[in-house]
């Protein structure tokens, strides 16, 4: 799964888990009068600050290691381009 997906899907999940909440309390979730604007500006922020929560873990358990020495890409021996990689 690709990281703009799940990035995609982390900003939607408030949006889904509040219409689950009101399904799960008999509310119908297609009135309008259950999305107003405070209500969707509250779900975009939660949905901001999971994106911002998720960037920050993957700059800060992924990636190339500490320390790791960048190895630009370049032409191989029978012309072939090799791409660039941290040892």
């Amino acid at each position: 799964m690709s990281r703009t997906l799940i990035e995609i899907l982390l900003f939607l999940t408030p949006f889904a888990a509040y219409a689950i909440y009101l399904f799960a309390t008999e509310r119908d979730a297609r009135e309008q009068a259950h999305w107003r604007r405070d209500v969707l500006a509250g779900l975009g922020v939660a949905g901001c600050l999971l994106v911002i929560a998720s960037l920050i873990a993957f700059a800060h358990f992924g990636g190339s290691p500490p320390g790791g020495s960048y190895t630009p890409a370049h032409l191989g021996g029978n012309g072939t381009l090799v791409p660039g990689q941290i040892k």
